[in-house]
């Protein structure tokens, strides 16, 4: 029941002992009002987070109803957040880690070392001894090199091949150019870990990140199953691992779901039978909407009908993948130094604004030509979906930190059952 979810989530690891505040379900705007309203004059201009904990569940109860076969290993590169790695523990999810830093932050949860996959098909090999001594014993490779490295310092680990899925249109970021074996390598590789008397318990693969199309799982399945057939002609222990990577966006996950369903009964009707355990690598899609970012003005120009800002948070912080790959984000005003009656300048005559990050770099740049009411000095934008590669992938550039940027916790009344 959603009360008893809602209590282990708040004793969960990384969220007991912190502030979450109850807010209702479209409360965000007035919970930001609260906290700048709040602030001390000392941190009044910085930067902050909102994270509702009440969507990461309504978005793990959403994934356990439409893909409840895959269980989802939470990709912690994506936001590593604490309260948010916490919760979803709690809840039940694995996780998927890419270095030995996130293993560490998953096992100080209290995480056991089998709800882990070491996700990372390159490896240095002091990761690899380190995984060993720790226990995670599940792991992904795509060349020759790693299934020596792995014999070499961990025997006892289980593999999965990475392959590099036959289409990723649609996906953002397309990770195929950097991971996966080919078609022709997926046999040789398969003969090499079986011939360094390595487990090779499946296949995995990624259709690239943030996909807008849910085909390339399709492929990819068929793909992975082709893999399979040839593992059985090899001779090799049967495998029962199916590992379908990330991609999933909270805005199209039904069609996701479907593709991958129907992609499974067509390719792996063992599935039924119980003898195949597929598993999947989400982080934008839990992460993403979860978060938004709130950042003041902290200076402003006049040019003509042009109108400029200067934020405390950009391109070098939380928005560094944002703009540079997306080209898209939005935000909304929050009028708080201006004094008006309607805080949300919802109806006001805009301006053509440019809107700068605070360093001094001049591509620092996160809007041109981006509509806003007329604004002042320590009002305040609000920027939406900012859980996904945004903290994580920030820098300290100019001595802004964004890592030190706080999060503030919420639970709205996302959570309800599908």
């Amino acid at each position: 029941s959603t009360s008893m979810d809602l209590q282990a989530v708040l004793d969960a690891p990384g969220v007991r002992g912190k502030t979450v505040t109850e807010i209702p379900k479209d409360g965000l705007t007035g919970f930001i009002q609260s906290i700048i309203s709040n602030k001390s004059r000392e941190s009044q201009e910085e930067p902050f987070y909102v994270l509702d904990l009440g969507v990461v569940m309504a978005l793990l109860e959403k994934w356990a109803h439409s893909l409840p076969m895959a269980q989802p290993f939470y990709a912690v590169k994506c936001n590593s957040n604490p309260a948010l790695l916490g919760a979803l523990a709690t809840l039940g999810a694995s996780f998927d880690c890419a270095s030995r830093v996130e293993i560490e932050s998953i096992l100080s949860l209290g995480v056991s070392s089998d709800r882990i996959i070491y996700a990372n098909p390159c490896k240095a090999e002091s990761h690899i001894r380190y995984a060993a001594r720790v226990g995670v014993n599940l792991t992904t490779f795509d060349s020759k090199h790693e299934i020596e490295k792995i014999r070499k310092w961990n025997p006892n680990c289980t593999l999965l091949l990475r392959i590099k899925p036959p289409n990723e249109d649609g996906a953002k970021f397309q990770l195929g150019a950097k991971y996966g074996a080919l078609e022709e390598e997926v046999e040789p590789l398969l003969k090499a870990a079986h011939n360094a008397c390595l487990k090779v318990a499946g296949v995995s693969f990624h259709i690239g990140s943030a996909a807008t199309r849910s085909g390339p799982y399709r492929l990819a399945i068929e793909a992975a199953k082709t893999a399979f057939e040839i593992a059985a002609q090899l001779g090799m222990p049967k495998m029962h691992i199916l590992n379908i990577g990330g991609g999933f966006m909270a805005g199209n996950f039904d069609e996701a779901a479907s593709t991958i369903k129907e992609a499974l009964l067509t390719y792996f009707p063992e599935k039924e039978e119980g003898d195949l355990t597929v598993i999947a690598e989400p982080g934008r899609y839990f992460a993403e909407s979860a978060s938004a970012l709130a950042t003041s003005i902290i200076g402003k120009r006049i040019r003509g009908n042009l109108r400029e800002y200067w934020i405390g948070d950009g391109i070098h912080g939380s928005m560094n993948r944002i703009v540079q790959h997306y080209g898209s984000i939005m935000c909304s005003p929050l009028a708080v130094e201006s004094n008006r009656k309607n805080i949300t300048c919802k109806g006001e005559k805009t301006y053509n604004s440019t809107v700068f990050g605070p360093t001094c770099d001049a591509d620092d740049t996160i809007f041109r030509s981006y509509l806003l009411p007329e604004l002042e000095v320590n009002d305040w934008l609000v920027f939406p979906n900012m859980g996904a590669y945004t903290a994580v992938a920030g820098s300290n550039f100019n001595g802004f930190k964004t890592a030190a940027i706080p999060t503030n916790l919420a639970y709205s009344g996302s959570y309800s059952k599908p």
